[in-house]
């Protein structure tokens, strides 16, 4: 039987922690909770930790003498630790329009799913997403919550360039593309808002442990955000959970 949290040298100057192999909000919880322990006690070292759904990524600028075994150690006091502790977090509010101008394969749910189109967007923003971890592009979310009858297999043949915004379903997922890219998922929709900018202090204003929840504009709604966006006058609605 194994016994988590597992660790493991990566090449010279990283190392990987990992917990049980599932997707759920209790082994985030561990992760993010590690993730702040170790922060906190690595403080002097020259570190980068990167987290994923049930895994740590802790990356040293600098290669240290025994930062294995000091990582070791710190996995022993925390199993002691309150691994539960409640991180803060926020739900932010996301707006999106699924007009047709946007929703590019809206029609193809709606006729397999024999839903509505109306109930998709329903569905879809009914819920508070769990965001697991960012990744892909800057600023792409990982979130958790999509209602199973909204799942959906990505697109057989990934588009060359989804535009930046685009709201979609791939399998079991759903999220937004900060910036236009190549990609499979499935397009319902489109937000304005900015999701990585790095000029700001915080680049991603959004976390792993946070909620965000969809909500409905029109296409006039969506072109007045837009503007507010590019003059730098928008901000994400949020409020601590």
């Amino acid at each position: 039987m194994e016994v988590f949290p597992k660790i493991k040298r990566m090449g010279e100057g990283a190392i990987l922690v990992e917990f049980e192999p599932e997707i759920s909000p209790e082994t985030l919880a561990k992760v993010l909770n590690l993730k702040k322990f170790l922060q906190e006690k690595l403080v002097k070292q020259n570190v980068e930790i990167k987290s994923t759904y049930s895994s740590l990524l802790i990356i040293y600028v600098y290669v240290i003498e025994n930062a294995y075994n000091e990582v070791y150690s710190l996995l022993g006091e925390f199993s002691g630790a309150n691994i539960d502790e409640i991180i803060e977090s926020k739900l932010f509010h996301i707006p999106v329009c699924y007009s047709d101008v946007f929703a590019l394969d809206l029609d193809e749910i709606s006729r397999v799913k024999k839903l509505s189109k109306e109930e998709i967007i329903r569905l879809h923003s009914s819920v508070d997403y769990l965001v697991y971890f960012t990744g892909f592009l800057p600023g792409f979310l990982y979130l958790g919550g999509l209602p199973e009858v909204l799942h959906f297999s990505r697109r057989d043949h990934p588009r060359i360039q989804v535009q930046k915004g685009a709201v979609g379903i791939g399998e079991k997922q759903t999220g937004i593309y900060p910036k236009s890219s190549p990609g499979g998922w499935n397009i319902i929709g489109n937000s304005p808002v900015k999701l990585f900018d790095l000029a700001a202090d915080k680049p991603c204003p959004i976390s792993a442990g946070d909620r965000l929840r969809f909500y409905q504009v029109d296409l006039e709604e969506h072109q007045r955000i837009s503007e507010l966006v590019e003059r730098g006058d928008f901000r994400i609605k949020s409020e601590k959970l």
